[in-house]
């Protein structure tokens, strides 16, 4: 699993001229990191008196940071399995109008997977923005700059992930599921960029 990895070890595999792990793993790690930041403001806040007023909103939050991080952990390995069978399924053989036709509904069921895949690292990684919107006003104020680079990485993570859906989805046939892709990667953009400013503007406040 490459979230067990030892870090020199997954960013030497990154560096190297295998296909994947690639951007999508990526994506994934930096999600995960982002909702790591977020449980431990959340753990930074839970416990202390000064902020007591806050742990009916903060205690759910680091449960469902914890929650994402390991998924999006998970989808690390995921989204290299992904493009791993997509580069399988433009190698079968093509040589009989059998074969063509096998490999063309296998390349189109790959790239399906290699689409929704990173589609919910970008969506979960939304999710993670959301709990920094909700931590970042009521946690604990020494941490609010971790809440800022939670903010940093999740918009990063969805960003980099859609960009997989986008590559990918270009190549899909159906067009009514590429045209859904597309409208869902454009509102993620949107709103996490807004959300990640939102989130900035209450961090710059706190400090």
């Amino acid at each position: 699993m490459l979230a067990s990895k030892k870090v020199n070890d997954f960013l030497a595999e990154l560096s190297s001229d295998s296909p994947a792990p690639g951007g999508g793993s990526a994506a994934a790690l930096s999600g995960a990191l982002a909702a790591s930041l977020v449980s431990m403001v959340c753990q930074l806040t839970l416990g202390r008196e000064k902020f007591a007023a806050a742990e009916g909103k903060v205690r759910p939050a680091a449960a469902e940071a914890v929650r994402i991080r390991d998924r999006l952990a998970a989808l690390m390995d995921e989204d290299a399995r992904a493009f791993t069978a997509v580069l399988a399924a433009y190698r079968l053989p093509k040589g009989t109008e059998e074969e063509k036709a096998a490999r063309t509904a296998a390349i189109q069921s790959a790239l399906h997977l290699a689409s929704s895949v990173p589609l919910e690292c970008a969506e979960l990684s939304f999710s993670v923005l959301e709990l920094a919107e909700a931590v970042a006003p009521v946690g604990n104020q020494n941490a609010i700059s971790d809440a800022g680079v939670a903010a940093l990485l999740a918009e990063a993570a969805v960003w980099g992930a859609l960009l997989n859906v986008d590559i990918n989805a270009k190549s899909i046939t159906d067009s009514t599921r590429a045209e859904e892709l597309r409208k869902r990667a454009v509102s993620l953009r949107e709103r996490s960029s807004a959300r990640r400013k939102l989130i900035l503007g209450t961090v710059h406040e706190r400090m």
